[in-house]
């Protein structure tokens, strides 16, 4: 077993379950210090190691996932995140980049820069058409986000129609937040009507933007700061184009009665940089928000172009992060967590302390090596710090204050929750709970897994819905989900009877599934959706997943020996057979792949080809994605010189023409469909 794949492969775990977190349940438990830490730990190890990397790592796309709540829409143009720099030197190198890639390096000039501050909001995108807006949505995965257009609409108020001359189609990219004055009259008018009072003014904004009722959104105080252009197309009038400067866009912008930051210069190099830096750090107690740091972006828009971006991050722009905020504290306890998959995480009970705007009593650690690193121990002194807006971590021990007592903590050999015995991975840091889906704490999470959206999607089937039923002993595995009756459902707390014959509609409809959604809802170890869709295109049949052995595995692109084995030891497990074949037996199923469907990627002209999807075609647009990859195709998100095809649907914008620029192949939809052997 090769110790670096595992390691990579287990700290993609941890950085995708931080991201659902964060993104999506708006509730994260680490600090940005933290996560960064960890990611820059993945890149580090995917550089060494090239042969490990994999398209669906965190490092290569943006993170963050879909509430299943709301409608989930594609972004015409990616909404990407931004690299981060932590020191004066850094940023230096930033912009030494971007003087080599301009060719500037003899050069005197220095390269103008936009700095502006980094909110700490929500990201959304918003799609005027006609100087209507049309649409607004979440980041989501930086592909597709939530559909938030009926809350945007009462959030702008008077600026849903935009004045002025403004294009066909603009889309903009901003930030919803809410000041922190505003944040703390919120709170304030909470605790008066005994409602949730809110941790921090970024979780209160993501929180009041979900809403599904608008007229919530529209009584909480939010504000929204524009910083980018997505997908623009002048239209039939071209009288009043975007101009060629990002600093001039910003007034371009404004101009449209769009909100722009008033903290926004414009700078000269690393050293014009670096000082507005100074200046917002001296100045961040006083700003009427909450910001993480400063972003630098390369003025000039054609300069943007021409340096382009990755698959993550423009390489035009840096976020450079401000100092994370200390405390000093006392540890009370500290004790385990049993997350889904088994992983045991030490978590330290804090005497509460009040750090960077909000209280923190919890600190998770990890795990042992964690633990071993700082020597952290019940009744110990510890600096707590807190980046961003998530829950602190301990920094390190004050062991000069350390008394007699002190104890140090001994991992427990056996489950807090099942008493089933804890096994720590080979050569890896996580401990697991061996006990499976036999386990309490893992049943309930499982089960809330497999009811998600990308996995069976059982609309209405919520967390406190799954405890009320693991708790009430009514379910022990997602099997007994499917015979549940009517009487069952109507009796739980706060369940309708309208609310339980939608319930059992919605588990009725979910057996009807796809093979790669059914391998991802049974939640094996490391399989996460992009993995479970190589498993189904290259077995396409249940059994053959269920009996491969390590060396078929490791031919599916992006599965390792880790996931190999995490594969196989699911699947030799007996209960886990069980309730597969009880899930059978209930009537879930999916599609058999057609013969001709399998010899049809060999000789398809779309084999081994990279193809981009733009504009609206009669299908939905997942539809295409899927049949696209049957036919050996990969579907990227955006267009470059790699590009082979571009399948072109009415109203196509910025793709399109950047197709015609780089001479790239352009498809309609009639010629699409024919190549795919397909009749419109």
């Amino acid at each position: 077993m090769n110790a670096t794949n595992k390691k990579i492969a287990a700290l993609r775990e941890q950085i995708e379950a931080h991201n659902y977190r964060y993104h999506v349940l708006d509730d994260p438990e680490i600090p940005d210090a933290e996560y960064d830490r960890l990611l820059r730990q993945l890149e580090e190890l995917e550089k060494a190691h090239p042969e490990f990397l994999t398209k669906d790592s965190p490092t290569q796309k943006v993170g963050g996932g879909l509430q299943k709540t709301f409608e989930a829409v594609a972004h015409s143009t990616p909404m990407r995140s931004l690299a981060n720099a932590f020191d004066a030197e850094q940023v230096e190198a930033f912009d030494k980049r971007m003087r080599e890639a301009l060719d500037m390096e003899e050069s005197k000039e220095e390269i103008e820069y936009v700095a502006e501050v980094k909110l700490d909001g929500l990201a959304v995108s918003l799609r005027f058409e006609n100087g209507w807006l049309a649409r607004a949505a979440t980041r989501g995965d930086g592909s597709r986000g939530e559909n938030i257009t009926h809350n945007m609409r009462r959030v702008l108020a008077g600026a849903t129609f935009l004045r002025g001359d403004a294009p066909a189609v603009l889309e903009v990219r901003g930030e919803v937040f809410m000041s922190r004055e505003n944040f703390a009259k919120l709170n304030e008018s909470q605790r008066e009507r005994d409602k949730k009072v809110f941790v921090n003014p970024r979780n209160a904004a993501a929180g009041s933007l979900r809403q599904l009722d608008p007229n919530i959104t529209a009584a909480r105080p939010l504000e929204l700061c524009c910083y980018a252009l997505g997908e623009v197309e002048a239209g039939d009038s071209a009288k009043n184009p975007p101009p060629p400067t990002h600093w001039e866009t910003l007034r371009w912008l404004a101009a449209f009665g769009l909100p722009v930051s008033d903290f926004t210069r414009k700078v000269a190099g690393a050293r014009g940089c670096l000082a507005y830096y100074e200046e917002m750090l001296a100045k961040r107690d006083e700003l009427p928000f909450d910001i993480d740091g400063v972003v630098y972006k390369v003025s000039r828009l054609d300069w943007q172009r021409e340096t382009g971006h990755t698959a993550k991050a423009p390489r035009w722009a840096l976020a450079h992060k401000l100092p994370a905020q200390e405390k000093i504290t006392k540890v009370e306890s500290i004790e385990v967590q049993v997350g889904r998959t088994g992983a045991i995480t030490p978590v330290a009970r804090l005497e509460k302390v009040f750090v960077g705007g909000v209280n923190v009593s919890n600190v998770t650690l990890h795990n042992r090596d964690e633990i071993a690193r700082l020597d952290v121990r019940v009744g110990d002194s510890v600096v707590v710090r807190r980046a961003g807006d998530v829950i602190p971590q301990i920094l390190s021990v004050a062991l000069k204050d350390r008394k007699k007592g002190a104890r140090k903590f001994v991992f427990p050999k056996n489950c807090p929750v099942c008493g089933a015995n804890i096994v720590q991975e080979e050569e890896g840091a996580i401990a697991r709970c061996s006990g499976g889906l036999y386990c309490d704490a893992q049943r309930k999470e499982h089960i809330k897994h497999f009811a998600g959206r990308g996995a069976m999607d059982i609309e209405g089937l919520g967390d406190k819905l799954v405890e009320q039923l693991v708790d009430g002993g009514l379910i022990r595995t997602v099997a007994d989900l499917y015979a549940l009756t009517k009487e069952q459902f109507a009796g739980l707390e706060r369940m309708a009877e309208k609310s339980a014959a939608n319930l059992l509609g919605a588990l009725e409809k979910s057996k009807d599934t796809t093979l790669a959604r059914f391998l991802y809802a049974l939640g094996i170890p490391l399989v996460g959706e992009a993995t479970a869709e190589s498993l189904a295109a290259a077995l396409r049949d249940l059994e053959k997943v269920a009996d491969a052995d390590e060396e078929t595995l490791q031919k599916i692109p992006d599965i390792g020996p880790l996931v190999a084995r995490s594969i196989i030891s699911f699947f030799n497990e007996e209960h886990n057979r069980e309730v597969i074949a009880a899930l059978r037996a209930a009537g879930v199923h999916w599609p058999r792949p057609e013969k001709q469907v399998q010899a049809a990627a060999a000789d398809s002209p779309f084999a081994g080809k990279s193809v981009v999807l733009t504009g609206t075609l009669s299908m939905p647009r997942a539809e295409a994605k899927k049949l696209l990859q049957s036919l050996g195709a990969r579907v990227s998100a955006a267009v470059s010189k790699a590009t082979d095809y571009v399948i072109v649907g009415e109203n196509a914008g910025s793709k399109a023409t950047r197709a015609e620029e780089l001479k790239i192949a352009m498809l309609d939809e009639g010629e699409f469909l024919e190549m795919a052997g397909r009749k419109r």
